[in-house]
């Protein structure tokens, strides 16, 4: 069965980003749907997939991952407006019945990502 999961990787602090608060979209065309929320736990992972199964289907994505909550957490300073705030990663699904495992490697000034499995 197809799945998406992430994980949070605070390469700052070489230390999983906890407590990091996820929004999940589905796109279409411009067109942008909410499909819920998730919170990444002390391993900085989702307790469960974010989606799966019929919830998962062909199409394009986005996590917006809300980087900025979690650096002010951190006691990160920094300026205001901060240089990463939220971090949208769309990206697209071209079959369903695939694991689909996105995650964020973060620090204040930078991050990266790719497909996992």
């Amino acid at each position: 069965m197809g799945r998406l999961t992430t994980h949070v990787l605070d390469t700052s602090l070489g230390r999983p980003g906890h407590g990091i608060r996820i929004e999940v979209f589905r796109l279409e065309g411009e067109q942008r749907t909410r499909l819920g929320e998730v919170v990444t736990n002390d391993d900085g992972r989702c307790d469960a997939p974010i989606l799966e199964g019929d919830a998962f289907s062909v199409g394009e994505y986005e996590l917006l991952f809300h980087a900025g909550e979690y650096l002010a957490r951190q006691g990160v300073a920094g300026r205001e407006p901060r240089f990463l705030d939220r971090i949208p990663l769309r990206f697209g699904v071209a079959d369903a019945s695939e694991h689909y495992h996105v995650p964020l490697l973060l620090s204040p000034y930078s991050y990266s990502t790719y497909r996992g499995s």
